[in-house]
């Protein structure tokens, strides 16, 4: 039996396998988050729209589109929000588990632009010393920007 289905997946090669794989593993959506500092280690936070009044503060972050690499993302929701230009760095925290959604957040670094919130997705944006955030920031993204989350 094993060997009857060895030599058909062989059969298949590249793009038929990619597409049999593709059809019988789960789909997820990869939610990026960037942990974006200036030069004075303070960081950029937002007052999101959509998000729950008790917690409605969190760092800029997004969805990954399909053929984007997850810096490239930081780098695309950071200027789509608010304007402004970010180098990407170092992975802080990779997290699965969840049912459809895998989430990695990075390092970045304040590279220029003018602060110009997204009005439809941002209510308010400012740059936070880390000991003095705001109550309702969403409690991981706390925990992202004192680094007690990781990969």
């Amino acid at each position: 039996m094993y060997g009857i289905a060895e030599r058909l997946w062989r059969l298949l090669r590249g793009p038929l396998q990619w597409r049999l794989m593709w059809l019988v593993h789960a789909k997820f959506t990869v939610g990026v988050t960037g942990v974006v500092r200036d030069e004075q280690g303070r960081v950029l936070l937002l007052r999101h729209r959509m998000w729950p009044r008790d917690r409605c503060w969190g760092l800029p972050t997004g969805h990954a589109a399909r053929g984007e690499d997850f810096p490239g993302t930081v780098v695309r929701e950071v200027k789509e929000e608010t304007g402004l230009d970010v180098l990407p760095g170092q992975l802080v925290m990779l997290n699965s588990g969840f049912r459809l959604r895998l989430e990695v957040a990075y390092e970045a670094v304040l590279a220029g632009g003018t602060l110009k919130i997204d009005s439809f997705e941002i209510l308010e944006a400012g740059w936070f010393e880390p000991e003095a955030l705001p109550d309702a920031l969403m409690p991981l993204h706390r925990d992202l920007i004192h680094r007690r989350v990781s990969v």
